[in-house]
């Protein structure tokens, strides 16, 4: 995007909010980078240069606009709708793993070298993974500074500096203010009594329908580990320093996010977590507009444009519920999770009362003794095997799976069929094009809305949904008044 000079001088010109995150622009004269629809009169286009990072932007010697403030744009929905090697590293990048495990341990998740890795992002990004990781420091210093009223030495080595002078050091360069120069210049708030607890908003593209995204979430809650409170999502985190309850609530123009956190160094990490759980970088525009040309979806996606697929805060996770789902009603899944969570869950505790546990690690579930488990002897074989192997670490899903491989490990277990799989990929790994051709929701939202009814003919069909087909799912799901279709009450 960030080559097409002319789209984004137009872009930058109109103040066109859509391309937020897509790339950043540079102002010579000014060496100031903004999003492009910041608010300020826009520069000359001779003035203008473009970038597809704010890392890049920092590392040619430009600083944020104060303003528009850039470091708060949604992310590039390219990390989420690919599989190459770039984008699972920059979901991995933005996953905390540079901080925690360095360059060396990026590249080994990805199994590439560190040079290979540091090329490809280089040529694409125009930073390597430590200018990257640097900028997304920066970000959640600048937001702890704004947000909380922690010591400056607290906020370094909880936003993952190595050193206060570090910290300082990269807050000027990036911010042209110190950290208390930042700190007063924020608005006034009042702070949470809970420690560990910090209030903010996480940016989307519009339009967002929160209908069927915290619908479904909310109708699929496991007790105990996520529930509908006062209009709010709520659910417990398993964090790589702690733990954490994230509390989200649709608004108008943002999500609301309350995060209560064991251990701050795990912000970043948190806030990625809850982004992709909700799709909020998705771009429904691009979305939206290959569905319409289908004129059997068009009306679904003029009634309701928007919608987003409802993903997960953990992968291993959702695949466990995946098997205890199969064949089952949706309440009768609730009641196995909870079960499983109550005999092998970590206990938490929440401020606000309600949730109480983590749900059940795989190293946990691997323990559990078959006969215990209240389903059919096949379907236990399928819970053990998966647990087993995602506790063995011979299979892993995370941010960084590849899509194919990864499908083709989870067919080779006993009892995973397509639907399985392919609801895997849709919520788990993210992949936006996976479909449910013999999905009964699906099925039936085809025949009334007179598309083919076999599985083969209707993913025939659905070749014109690509890439977007996981949306289209979406879509069909909302003819239905199930309700995972409507936003709790």
């Amino acid at each position: 995007m960030h080559l097409d000079r002319e789209h984004c001088v137009r872009a930058v010109q109109s103040k066109d909010a859509r391309f937020d995150g897509w790339f950043f622009t540079a102002v010579l004269t000014t060496r100031i980078y903004c999003r492009p629809s910041c608010p300020v009169v826009p520069p000359k286009p001779g003035n203008m240069t473009f970038y597809p990072s704010a890392a890049a932007c920092q590392q040619a010697g430009f600083r944020a606009c104060k303003r528009c403030r850039p470091d708060t744009s949604p992310g590039s929905p390219e990390w989420n709708q690919r599989a190459d090697l770039v984008a699972r590293a920059m979901r991995l990048i933005a996953d905390g793993v540079v901080d925690r495990e360095g360059v060396p341990g990026l590249a080994a998740r990805l199994g590439y070298s560190p040079r290979q890795v540091e090329r490809q992002l280089l040529a694409e990004l125009g930073a390597g993974p430590l200018a990257l990781a640097r900028a997304q420091r920066a970000q959640t210093a600048r937001l702890l500074i704004e947000t909380t009223p922690l010591p400056m030495a607290e906020i370094a080595f909880a936003a993952g500096f190595s050193s206060i002078r570090a910290f300082n050091d990269t807050v000027r360069e990036v911010f042209a203010l110190s950290p208390s120069g930042l700190r007063a210049r924020a608005p006034k708030k009042s702070t949470s009594n809970t420690p560990g607890t910090l209030s903010l908003r996480l940016p989307f593209r519009a339009p967002l329908n929160p209908d069927n995204l915290f619908g479904h979430l909310a109708a699929t809650a496991v007790p105990g580990v996520e529930e509908w409170r006062d209009g709010a999502y709520r659910r417990t985190l398993r964090l790589p320093y702690g733990h954490g309850v994230a509390a989200l609530a649709p608004k108008p123009d943002h999500i609301a996010c309350r995060l209560t956190l064991s251990d701050l160094r795990d912000l970043p990490v948190a806030i990625s977590r809850c982004r992709r759980l909700l799709d909020l970088d998705a771009d429904p525009v691009a979305v939206d507009e290959q569905l319409r040309t289908d004129p059997f979806l068009a009306p679904l996606v003029g009634k309701a444009p928007g919608r987003r697929v409802p993903r997960t805060a953990d992968e291993a996770e959702f695949a466990v519920r995946a098997v205890l789902g199969q064949q089952v009603s949706t309440a009768a899944a609730r009641t196995h999770a909870a079960r499983l969570v109550r005999a092998h869950g970590t206990p938490v505790d929440d401020p606000e009362g309600g949730l109480t546990h983590l749900f059940p690690s795989p190293e946990a579930l691997a323990d559990v003794p078959p006969e215990s488990l209240a389903m059919p002897r096949t379907r236990r074989t399928t819970f053990t095997t998966l647990v087993g192997q995602l506790a063995d670490g011979t299979l892993h899903l995370g941010v960084e799976s590849d899509w194919a491989e990864t499908r083709a490990q989870l067919l080779a277990l006993p009892g995973f069929g397509p639907w399985t799989v392919d609801v895997i990929a849709m919520r788990a790994l993210g992949d936006p094009d996976a479909f449910l051709p013999t999905d009964l929701g699906i099925r039936r939202a085809a025949q009334e809305l007179g598309l083919p009814g076999t599985p083969a003919a209707l993913t025939a069909r659905a070749a014109a949904w690509r890439p977007w087909r996981a949306y289209a799912v979406q879509y069909l799901w909302a003819t239905d008044s199930h309700p995972i279709n409507f936003l709790p009450v």
